[in-house]
């Protein structure tokens, strides 16, 4: 293993931190898990924390263990799934001062997270080139 390989690697594994977390998260907690769907209008709110922990542990397992078609449709979820949350959990059009602020901010930042998955799937259904086998020839800018 090289070290494109490693980390092409580590940066699936950063896209998908934050939803392998919240995933097992709501799946040891599901009562929790129902309460943050009931709090954004989702019903049946059991119904919903279930796909939203199918997904989030699907997604991110595809992503990290698989390669190909698979791994691109665990990042194919992953970005649809992230942009459904995103305008379901940040309405900074609604809002106003420092809530629109933040939303704003989080809004944004989930569409960095919707391009780094579809960069994957690109990726991984070689629609762009794979990282370069090695960094030979590479050298830092002085």
């Amino acid at each position: 293993m090289n070290l494109a390989t490693v980390c092409y690697w580590l940066a699936r594994a950063g896209l998908c931190l934050a939803y392998a977390y919240s995933g097992v998260a709501k799946l040891f907690d599901f009562s929790s898990a129902m309460a943050e769907q009931a709090h954004f209008g989702l019903s049946p709110p059991a119904l919903f924390a279930a796909l939203t922990i199918a997904v989030q542990l699907g997604g991110s397992a595809l992503i990290l263990f698989a390669r190909g078609r698979f791994a691109a449709l665990g990042a194919v979820a992953l970005a649809g799934f992230t942009l459904a949350a995103t305008f379901v959990g940040h309405p900074f059009w609604r809002e106003a001062g420092m809530e629109r602020f933040a939303d704003l901010n989080a809004f944004l930042e989930h569409f960095g997270l919707i391009g780094g998955f579809l960069l994957v799937a690109l990726l991984e259904t070689g629609r762009i080139a794979r990282p370069a086998a090695s960094f030979e020839g590479f050298r830092a800018i002085p």
